[in-house]
């Protein structure tokens, strides 16, 4: 299929379908991601049924650990057991009433982790495999968007400074401003073309507010190419 992407300052943004442009992809130091849950969400271009995720699971997960040994992400609570068994698992907490779940208050998400711990890869030392914030996501056109603080968070948890982070199901874009903010270059990919253009946006102004005169990076125009084009102009 065709793709249109978008270079922002340290940030490129892919608008394609990420079964099929993952394998394309190299350079890449963690996959850091939220895929679909599951829930029977419409999200435009994908309805996120339980069907479809049996099928998109599989296929994301086993060419994002092709890509690079470090895949960290959170698949929701309902449909957890549909991925294959992690190193560890990590806790974003939510103190009083979170969603609602079938056992009342959903006040927790896991957070699965493939790979090593990056800061005792390192030698960096031990740190917490609880992240414990309390923030309502900001409410932005996009049905399931994360909280900003909890993605640097996470960010800053599961990679190092200086460290390439992909996210293929990215939404409105949450994690590459994230990634902006920690100095992360960032690779985003996003099937739904509302959402990229929301991405771009949001890109756009997250370097604008590192600056002291805000000052717009600089942006390749979108342009469509095939992915077999896309891999051998790498």
């Amino acid at each position: 299929m065709a793709v249109e992407e978008v270079t922002i300052g340290q940030c490129r943004l892919i608008c394609g379908d990420a079964r099929e442009v993952l394998p394309t992809l190299e350079g890449i130091d963690a996959i850091v991601t939220d895929p679909p849950y599951g829930l029977g969400v419409s999200y435009g271009s994908y309805m996120d049924t339980r069907a479809n995720l049996l099928r998109l699971a599989p296929v994301w997960l086993g060419a994002a650990r092709s890509l690079t040994p470090h895949v960290v992400f959170t698949p929701g609570v309902a449909n957890l057991w549909v991925y294959p068994e992690p190193l560890w698992t990590l806790c974003w907490a939510i103190s009083g009433a979170g969603a609602c779940g079938k056992w009342g208050f959903n006040c927790w998400q896991p957070i699965l982790c493939y790979g090593p711990d990056p800061y005792l890869a390192a030698g960096r030392g031990r740190r917490p495999d609880l992240i414990f914030i309390n923030e309502v996501s900001e409410k932005n056109g996009h049905p399931c968007p994360k909280p900003l603080g909890f993605v640097k968070r996470l960010i800053d948890r599961v990679t190092l400074p200086g460290w390439s982070v992909c996210d293929p199901f990215m939404g409105s874009g949450t994690t590459g401003v994230a990634c902006v903010q920690a100095q992360r270059s960032f690779v985003g990919i996003e099937i739904e073309p509302r959402y990229f253009d929301m991405t771009c946006q949001r890109i756009e102004e997250a370097y604008q507010q590192l600056t002291l005169f805000p000052v717009v990076p600089r942006r390749v125009e979108p342009h469509q190419a095939s992915l077999f084009a896309a891999v051998g102009g790498r």
